[in-house]
């Protein structure tokens, strides 16, 4: 399958990132890709940005180094209700929005607490995607939120860095096994991204696509295939 797309990835605006726009878009054209998003962590993560960042994205060109950019956010799930750090007016104003579970932003609870945090913001109409729904430090229902995001029209992201052997998160192939299975059951699109915080990370997929093939995943289930899938699934999010 062509990979032409990776739409979360972070700059030094993030805090804990090491390359600009710029050298990060550079990368994402010499390796192929055809739409690169960056999404910078939103401003409850200690160190990241604050919203006047977000608000002034509207200077930035959306073509850089010769590759289309898509500009956003990777929020901060708060609370077990599903709140994000960013209001809806600034929501409005990115081009992809991204949501996740981290834990210096909130304590990992029940399993029960956990899931109910992720629907909540599955069923926001300005969160696109689910970021690396995956960590075990954070137990999840898979079932309900592959129904969700079917229902809701929210991508569920296969995360590359959740599946490197140096990563902090836990028993992430187990839990990307099950909801994957049920991503398969249900029909449920998914989206591969590397969660890049390194110009070199742009792009990349070689744990995630291992994964997938050793699942025999079925392609058409996956939006890196095509820019225009991808965009047209997202605009359908803002639609519902």
């Amino acid at each position: 399958m062509d990979y032409l797309l990776d739409v979360h990835t972070h700059t030094i605006a993030s805090g804990h990132a090491y390359n600009s726009m710029m050298e990060m878009a550079k990368a994402g054209f010499e390796k192929g890709l055809k739409l690169l998003g960056i999404t910078e962590h939103a401003p409850m993560m200690p160190g990241s940005c604050n919203s006047i960042y977000f608000h002034n994205l509207k200077v930035v060109p959306r073509t850089l180094c010769g590759i289309e950019v898509m500009l956003g956010a990777e929020l901060n799930i708060l609370d077990y209700d599903g709140h994000v750090d960013l209001d809806d007016h600034t929501l409005r104003k990115l081009d992809i929005r991204i949501a996740s579970l981290h834990s210096v932003c909130i304590l990992p609870g029940t399993k029960e607490e956990n899931t109910r945090a992720v629907l909540g913001a599955i069923k926001n109409p300005m969160v696109d995607i689910i970021g690396h729904p995956d960590d075990g430090i954070y137990p999840l229902d898979y079932k309900p939120i592959v129904e969700a995001a079917k229902e809701y029209h929210t991508l569920l992201e296969v995360n590359n860095n959740s599946l490197n052997p140096m990563g902090a998160r836990k028993n992430t192939r187990g839990n990307l096994i099950t909801m994957l299975e049920l991503c398969r059951e249900y029909g449920q699109p998914v989206i591969m991204n590397s969660d890049a915080h390194v110009f070199s990370d742009v792009g990349r997929r070689d744990f995630s696509e291992e994964l997938l093939r050793e699942i025999d995943f079925p392609e058409e289930l996956i939006v890196n295939r095509s820019v225009d899938v991808f965009k047209e699934y997202i605009h359908l999010k803002d639609q519902k």
